[in-house]
């Protein structure tokens, strides 16, 4: 799989491509459906099936405050694209530069000047360009005078609702893993490497993986049962929390994993923290004591869960 990133290396693809645009955070089954659409359609003309992206998101850049955890990291998506055959990757810097740049402007500098494309797969609610001045209509008609195709993406749905990154955030907020997994057509984990901690836990039994979470904000927080992949010819079961740390006065969001049976020292190794059974909230307890009686309660209920 090519990876472009930035306007300023667009002269150098190969011109032509079907192409997609989106956000694609969990690069879940919806989205999966219109990467099949977009690949059937570029196996037809000979093209590089290609998706474009931003980074940040148009969220993250014009609202910070408000734009939605990510599901996932950007490294973590290419990894997704690249495993589902997708030919060619446009990761594109969403800056001042490209928020001003009018819709006319972004279709004539980015797809035809830049990508030469052929055929467009895109949502019918799109919008682009300054002021989202940009829309599927708008599209069309650029499509008409240039000679690109522009179709819609198909919405696949799930009892009666549309497959949406918005909805597994909300499956996910409400500890529902499975339905989170349905949606996804994966369990959710969350990647990483494994980064020194303070030793913490060791010092009360319960030494941990600490995976730092490189985002503003997570969309799962608590404590869990979990398998972690990537250290072992086995998933390792374990139980881990997500969260600040309140009862050592932490402010940093971490992913902590204390593995059943497991003492070796992985740092810097990556892993896949895969969730599979939410346990209870994060809280703050009034001493180290009531914390690792909390944790030991907590190992139990994982334990047994992964026995059942």
């Amino acid at each position: 799989m090519q990876l472009i990133r930035g306007l300023h290396n667009l002269p150098a693809a190969p011109r032509g491509c079907a192409l997609t645009i989106g956000n694609f955070d969990g690069v879940h089954r919806g989205h999966q459906a219109v990467l099949g659409q977009l690949q059937a359609r570029a196996s037809e003309l000979g093209l590089p099936a290609t998706v474009m992206v931003f980074e940040p998101t148009p969220q993250e850049y014009f609202a910070p405050d408000k734009a939605p955890p990510r599901l996932q990291r950007l490294r973590d998506k290419l990894t997704l694209f690249r495993e589902l055959g997708v030919d060619r990757v446009v990761c594109l810097r969403f800056d001042r530069r490209l928020a001003e740049r009018d819709a006319a402007a972004f279709v004539q500098d980015i797809l035809i000047d830049g990508l030469g494309v052929r055929h467009l797969v895109i949502g019918d609610d799109f919008r682009f360009g300054r002021g989202r001045g940009g829309d599927f209509a708008f599209l069309q008609a650029a499509g008409r005078e240039h000679g690109f195709e522009v179709v819609n993406t198909h919405t696949l749905a799930d009892a009666g609702e549309r497959v949406s990154s918005t909805r597994i955030r909300e499956a996910l907020a409400a500890g529902d893993l499975a339905l989170a997994e349905r949606l996804l057509g994966r369990p959710y984990r969350i990647c990483g490497r494994v980064a020194p901690g303070r030793q913490r836990g060791r010092s009360i039994g319960f030494p941990t993986a600490n995976v730092r979470l490189h985002r503003a904000k997570s969309p799962v927080r608590g404590v869990f049962a979990v398998r972690v992949h990537g250290l072992d010819a086995r998933p390792l079961a374990g139980v881990a929390n997500l969260g600040t740390r309140p009862t050592v006065c932490g402010n940093e969001t971490v992913l902590e994993t204390h593995l059943f049976d497991f003492d070796r020292d992985v740092y810097g190794r990556h892993v896949d923290v895969e969730f599979c059974r939410r346990l209870r909230d994060e809280r703050k307890f009034e001493s180290f004591d009531a914390l690792k009686q909390q944790i030991q309660r907590d190992a139990e209920q994982a334990r047994q869960f992964f026995s059942e």
